[in-house]
């Protein structure tokens, strides 16, 4: 038997690096060829690294959340002695792999049971005196678990303790590996009723720390960059789009077998470029380290995409080349792209203006924070029918708010007005969308 080295490939891109969001295989584990390893990320395109010969698994070189220079160690196996050459001998003075520990096989990684199980007394011997009684009431079964260390148990016994207000941390487990079962549980209930349902309300004094990893980790530190560097100014305007939502119900009633159906979403992408066509200083990123606003002539709209992983914005490219149908194809096809992570990293980079919309849940006011170095982004709340004054009489209108921020140091208050002020008659009249060249 041999050892192999595994180690993070060149995942392209020119990246030196990239950070380890996951394991696929742990300590013992026998993977054969092509089986998946790890999965890292570089940017916001996840990469999983397969294994190229058979063997098992006998060290680990990162923990999640470690970031992994190209060519460095990610894992060893012990592989058949068949020829291959072993990995290379490490410089003078490196630390060593730590070598596997004790017999391989399928209880080699089982964890010690807890102490409260080794130490549980033998049953007594014929003619010794009867057990102890039970704790007083209110006295903890069991040994506690250290802080932090989570109990082994079941769903459904994770479940009836939560209705019974049993803390699993106080239980003592008698299953394999200290895990609890439904009778270690009955037994904690019976002997120690005061720790049960009938105490009433508790507090809670856990704390549970969750390092923030991959895709998380990377909107963190990109939100932190843009709050801190970017002064917001964030507008708020009201807009009736009662006319809008009848053009729309008549063009998804009339729609054609090709065409997809129509949100609000594609009538604020066409109504966007044509808004940045009178204010170019809005389809733009600013360059605050060499002091430069780039303003693009094509319209590239990040749509914000909540996914399972978290926030992503891939972008619709050229909006100013596609009609209101195009529009709605388009931006569907990236958001699918992003939620089934099958976005490529040309979908997911090089927006000009973003839009973010929590759709039915969007609140009445948001205040956006502007994906960096672009200079505005439009939010979108959701729509309610109110009643408005029209000068006579209150009448029943579907009224959206339009929640939108602008990087202060290139935009002034006025202009961010004037734009969202455009954006309003246009959907407020969106027939005008479809009028090029009209200038109301």
């Amino acid at each position: 038997m041999g050892e192999r080295a595994i180690k993070l490939p060149d995942v392209g891109e020119g990246v030196a690096e990239a950070e380890l969001v996951e394991w696929h295989v742990k300590l013992g584990d026998v993977v054969r060829e092509d089986t998946l390893l790890a999965a890292v990320m570089t940017d916001k395109a996840t990469v999983e690294i397969p294994s190229p010969v058979e063997g098992e698994v006998i060290w680990l070189g990162a923990k999640v959340g470690d970031v992994v220079a190209i060519g460095s160690e990610l894992l060893r196996l012990k592989v058949a002695d068949d020829g291959t050459e072993a990995s290379p001998p490490r410089p003078i003075g490196a630390a060593p792999a730590p070598p596997p520990t004790g017999p391989r096989g399928p209880e080699a990684d089982r964890p010690e049971p807890p102490a409260a199980t080794a130490q549980r007394p033998p049953a007594p011997a014929s003619g010794a005196p009867p057990p102890q009684p039970p704790p007083a009431r209110g006295q903890v079964w069991g040994a506690p678990r250290r802080e932090g260390e989570k109990p082994i148990a079941s769903p459904a016994v994770r479940l009836r303790a939560r209705e019974a207000g049993v803390d699993l941390r106080q239980v003592a487990g008698s299953g394999p590996a200290g895990r609890i079962t439904h009778e270690d549980l009955d037994a904690f209930v019976a002997r120690a009723p005061g720790a049960t349902a009938a105490r009433g309300l508790q507090a809670r004094t856990a704390i549970t720390e969750v390092k923030l990893v991959g895709l998380r980790r990377r909107i963190a530190e990109k939100m932190a960059v843009a709050h801190a560097r970017i002064p917001h100014i964030t507008y708020v305007e009201e807009i009736d789009v009662t006319a809008l939502e009848d053009l729309r119900a008549t063009l998804n009633r009339d729609q054609r077998t090709e065409q997809p159906r129509l949100t609000p979403l594609p009538f604020l992408m066409r109504a966007i470029v044509r808004a940045v066509a009178e204010q170019p200083q809005l389809n733009a990123l600013y360059d605050d380290d060499a002091g430069v606003l780039r303003q693009y002539a094509g319209v590239h709209i990040g749509i914000a995409t909540q996914t399972a992983s978290g926030l992503m914005v891939p972008v619709v490219r050229h909006a100013e080349a596609l009609d209101l149908w195009a529009c709605a194809a388009e931006a569907a096809r990236v958001a699918d792209a992003a939620r089934t992570g099958t976005a490529s990293r040309e979908t997911l980079s090089g927006s000009t203006i973003t839009i973010t919309s929590l759709g039915a849940m969007g609140g009445v006011v948001s205040t956006p924070i502007i994906n960096h170095p672009e200079v505005a982004i439009v939010g979108v709340n959701k729509i309610v029918t109110r009643p408005v004054w029209n000068g006579s009489a209150f009448l029943p209108r579907q009224m959206m708010n339009l929640s939108s921020s602008f990087d202060h140091r290139v935009v002034d208050g006025w202009d961010a007005a004037t734009f969202i002020q455009r954006i309003r008659t246009l959907l407020e009249t969106p027939a005008l969308i479809f009028m090029e060249g009209f200038e109301p």
